[in-house]
């Protein structure tokens, strides 16, 4: 099993900067999004903001598996789309109620920046709410375990714990976070979910290390933890079309514990537009 890169102290603060560009761009994108505006648009703001900010998109041109490149700058998802919705998935507007995922990905001198939030345009309903403040809080609990000598299976027993039995949503199988460095996607891969057989998650029981740095990311839906997606096609869907909700977070594991390089993002407004 490959094993994580540990960062240096000079890398750090690469991967630091990387970080709170994403942080930037999201308050940005926070107070441009209106009702009414398409995905394109959005997606074209992201680009600008990524180029007066001198950093590039990390997903734009992404290869995975048999999939075509990436064609976006940003991964735009509205509700029942979980994750990797592109800029022309969907061609409606934006309209009042719809949850919207955005997850940022930037290269700045060479280091990657990588996290989602999720909104609601105008307004949301009370189980919205209530799953986008369970989106929140399960990422807070398991960046907290995210401690040097601990198991990443402590992660996920956290985050499931707060999704599945406190509040009765699903986290999504199949998905999860991922080393990041100086590539989108590196080991250790970290589920939301604790495993249900042996072999279904190499990484569950390794011990974290002082220097690793990872995305991790609860996705989370109302209805089912399954999912959907066409092939050849980019965007994953929930397997019942309920709504579904995406954050990420860019954490550095330090001897004194986890450093989380986007808290920034939780100073975000939940409603915008």
């Amino acid at each position: 099993m490959p094993r994580a890169a540990l960062v240096n102290a000079k890398d750090a603060e690469h991967a630091r900067h990387s970080a709170h560009l994403v942080v930037q761009t999201h308050f940005r994108l926070a107070e441009f999004i209106k009702e009414g505006m398409t995905l394109g648009e959005v997606d074209e703001e992201v680009a600008r903001l990524l180029e007066e900010f001198s950093c590039k998109s990390c997903f734009r041109h992404y290869r995975a598996g048999n999939l075509p490149p990436f064609p976006s700058h940003a991964c735009l998802s509205l509700n029942e789309c979980i994750v990797h919705g592109t800029a022309s998935y969907e061609s409606r507007p934006l309209q009042a109620g719809d949850i919207f995922s955005i997850d940022i990905g930037v290269t700045a001198n060479g280091w990657i920046g990588d996290a989602a939030w999720t909104y609601a345009i105008k307004e949301r309903s009370p189980e919205a709410e209530t799953l986008m403040e369970c989106g929140k809080e399960s990422l807070r609990r398991g960046v907290e375990r995210l401690r040097p000598g601990k198991p990443y299976i402590d992660w996920a027993r956290a985050v499931q714990s707060c999704v599945e039995q406190e509040k009765g949503f699903h986290c999504v199988r199949g998905l999860g976070g991922h080393g990041i460095g100086r590539s989108l996607h590196t080991p250790p891969f970290i589920a939301n979910v604790v495993p249900t057989y042996p072999g279904e998650w190499p990484e569950a029981f390794t011990k974290a290390q002082p220097g690793v740095l990872v995305a991790v990311e609860p996705m989370i839906a109302i209805g089912t933890g399954s999912t959907e997606q066409a092939p050849g096609e980019w965007p994953i869907f929930t397997a019942d079309g309920s709504l579904s909700v995406h954050y990420e977070a860019d954490v550095l594991i330090t001897e004194d514990g986890p450093d989380n390089l986007t808290e920034g993002l939780f100073e975000l407004p939940d409603v915008i537009g």
